[in-house]
């Protein structure tokens, strides 16, 4: 078993900071990676960005790149969303994620994340 626990969501100004956290507990050794997506009033859910949890390769969505970073910290077995220079459509519900290691397919599809997050709010306002 996993569980997650996001943290750090709050209102923001455009342009702003925010870093969010997602803690993990339990059977973290079955985790392939660990992900972050969001998902918008009145929008389908989206990835955001994806870490491995063993190892360091990342991906980003092409929207968050280069203002958007995740990281992790193993022995806080944690994972960071830093996002900066925040945009009004940034305006989301965030979402930790874990996917198993026997999994097959993109890390990009939320299908394949068995482990969710309760999920933390971020409201940019312009």
């Amino acid at each position: 078993q996993v569980q997650l626990v996001e943290f750090g969501g709050g209102l923001v100004q455009a342009g702003g900071s925010l870093k969010l956290s997602c803690a993990a507990s339990g059977r973290t050794f079955s985790v392939d990676i660990m992900a972050w997506f969001r998902q918008a009033q009145g929008k389908e859910r989206e990835f955001v960005a994806a870490i491995r949890w063993s190892g360091g390769s990342t991906y980003h969505a092409d929207s968050v790149k280069g203002r958007f970073t995740i990281s992790k910290d193993n022995a806080k077995n944690t994972v960071y969303l830093q996002m900066n220079s925040l945009k009004p459509e940034d305006t989301a519900v965030y979402y930790c994620a874990a996917r198993p290691r026997d999994y097959s397919g993109g890390y990009y599809y939320s299908g394949g994340y068995t482990v969710w997050g309760q999920g933390t709010q971020v409201t940019v306002s312009s």
